[in-house]
């Protein structure tokens, strides 16, 4: 081939690249991240002849102020009609987003629930190289802005009656089901203590479904909550990778340490033989440093507890 032919074939094919490539920058940007989406999934763990149980799975929602079509979202989710509510933590995601999380979870106040941590419902984001978390997971900055978490809890425990597990337990009556929630603070940010959730589970009687909640899942966390006799785990965190391969089951990255294959969704996790079922929410926003979602829509699980 000719110099000429070889150099316009070159730079045609350059252009291709960029071609693709700005287009899964626009519709990672502009499009696939408002794609918000609601996953249905049921699981077989309740007592015989118990009624179903709906539980509403969110996880991540990093919301800052502006982010109103994100908060009018969440708000309808109170159409699904759920009995119960997780939430797996990073509510926050600015200085000023609790008012963003008022308007979102107003119109689940007296659906009882559970919440969890994650570090970014106390620390505000901060900006960093999206390429680092391809190293493992990403590390702690010495600076951080402090948010008010205290003020998040008191919305979330006194507004809408919800649970806080960090690093306990807590038992529950929803409908004709006893139910034990038991969790951890934020994993990913070494706050866990495993023990003192261990100790506070013991002193409660067993119920008809044991729940374990944990922002991050991390082993540990999981083969703890799996020894502990949890029916099903739930966790957030991951954002089920937020960029993703089209088609691919595996995440590009987790940013902990769960197999890049259970980042997202419904599968199974064993420990000591023992299996039990686990879903890990790729979440409903992100980091307002990092506004992109790529074969990864913004998401919710409603879970369909069902008798065994």
């Amino acid at each position: 081939m000719a110099p000429g032919s070889i150099a316009k074939t070159t730079l045609t094919a350059l252009g291709a690249v960029g071609v693709v490539g700005a287009s899964a920058a626009v519709w990672g940007i502009g499009i696939e991240r408002y794609l918000f989406t609601v996953r249905h999934a049921a699981l077989r763990v309740l007592p015989a002849g118990a009624s179903p149980l709906r539980v509403l799975h969110l996880s991540d929602a990093h919301m800052a102020p502006w982010q109103r079509r994100k908060q009018q979202w969440i708000a309808g989710l109170a159409d699904l009609r759920p009995d119960f509510i997780v939430n797996t933590g990073d509510n926050l995601g600015h200085a000023d987003g609790l008012a963003g999380i008022q308007a979102a979870f107003a119109p689940f106040a007296g659906i009882p629930g559970v919440f969890v941590h994650g570090s970014n419902d106390m620390q505000a984001p901060s900006p960093r190289n999206p390429l680092l978390y391809f190293s493992g997971p990403s590390k702690r900055k010495p600076a951080v802005q402090n948010l008010d978490v205290d003020a998040l809890d008191r919305y979330l425990e006194d507004d809408l009656g919800w649970r806080d597990l960090d690093n306990t337990a807590a038992a529950l009556t929803v409908g004709e089901l006893r139910i034990r929630a038991f969790g951890v603070d934020d994993a990913h940010r070494d706050w866990d203590d495993l023990g003192a959730t261990a100790a506070a589970l013991a002193g409660l009687e067993q119920g008809d479904l044991s729940l374990g909640v944990t922002h991050a899942p991390y082993r540990r966390v999981l083969d703890q909550f799996t020894d502990l006799g949890a029916d099903v785990l739930l966790a957030g965190h991951t954002h089920g990778g937020q960029v993703r391969i089209p088609g691919s089951r595996n995440a590009l990255v987790a940013n902990c340490d769960i197999p890049l294959d259970q980042a997202r969704g419904l599968s199974d996790w064993t420990h000591d033989g023992r299996t039990v079922p686990l879903n890990v929410s790729a979440g409903i926003g992100h980091s307002i440093y990092a506004p992109v979602r790529f074969a990864c829509r913004p998401e919710v699980t409603l879970l369909t507890l069902l008798p065994r």
